[in-house]
């Protein structure tokens, strides 16, 4: 349902065809049955910023901001809230009176899939053991720790910027050059091995407790070599494809004035345009 007073959003990515948000907001903006659309704009890098002003002319309600624009987006904005200058990088833009703000749920996106695909676990339970020091991981950190996470421990290729995310982020934080699997509650996967193109991540994760969960935030393929290993071990496993669903709730609120859900119905319509393995 498209009329000359539709509102509009959209994510910016370089490149934006791969991703999945224009078919989850798209899904809801059918179920809702509300006068908008949600768009792909591919955006170069030095492009970025006379784009995202040109949406605030346009009458864009905001967008998404996906790789490699997180830093810069976080630059741009009129105004971050507490989440965004925590993971130093924003990745939701709300268009509000000629001013940017900018937010980062991919901590909430995070939280919301593990506990909806492993209900029993809680962020105090025990020592979480995090792979990778990107964007996604500053974001994902931050959440355990405001979550109340007693021990993180980041296993990084480049230890300088594991140290330097630690260092940021203060509180229990450590840095390890191979991961200390054998008190894990929690093990995340936030690097891009594993993914559909990429080497596998290669882990041993016999160490890990039997009660312990596997998280991998990449969920192309959805079943990937990490989360099918954790499931032969009878560990619970925990897909990426949560994580991209509830991180999309904030901003469609925001800019559509509806507050969406994440369900089977939505969860299989995404997951049917992503390879299973």
């Amino acid at each position: 349902m498209i009329s000359g007073k539709a509102r509009l959003a959209g994510v910016l990515g370089w490149p934006a065809s791969h991703s999945r948000s224009p078919l989850l907001h798209g899904h809801w903006l059918r179920r809702h049955g509300i006068d908008g659309t949600y768009i792909p704009l591919q955006v170069a890098p030095g492009d970025f910023a006379a784009a995202v002003r040109a949406l605030v002319t346009l009458g864009f309600r905001g967008a998404n901001v996906t790789i490699p624009h997180k830093e810069a987006a976080f630059a741009l904005c009129d105004s971050v809230d507490a989440t965004a200058q925590r993971a130093g990088a924003v990745n939701t833009l709300v268009f509000r009176d000629g001013r940017i703000f900018g937010s980062n749920t991919d901590g909430f996106g995070f939280l919301e899939s593990v506990r909806e695909q492993a209900p029993s676990w809680q962020a105090a339970s025990g020592p979480a053991v995090l792979l990778g020091a990107g964007g996604a991981a500053r974001a994902i950190a931050a959440a355990l720790l405001d979550a109340g996470c007693p021990r993180l421990t980041i296993v990084n290729r480049s230890a300088e910027r594991a140290e330097a995310l630690a260092a940021e982020l203060g509180g229990p934080v450590f840095v390890a050059d191979s991961p200390p699997l054998e008190d894990a509650a929690l093990l995340v996967n936030s690097t891009s091995l594993g993914m559909a193109g990429q080497p596998p991540l290669e882990i041993d994760l016999s160490p890990l407790p039997a009660q312990a969960v596997v998280v991998d935030a990449v969920y192309v393929p959805l079943e990937t070599p990490l989360l099918a290993a954790a499931r032969a071990r009878g560990l619970v496993g925990v897909d990426g494809l949560g994580m991209l669903l509830h991180q999309a709730r904030p901003g469609f609120e925001a800019w559509f004035g509806v507050a969406p859900s994440v369900d089977a119905d939505l969860r299989d319509t995404v997951a049917a345009d992503i390879p299973r393995r």
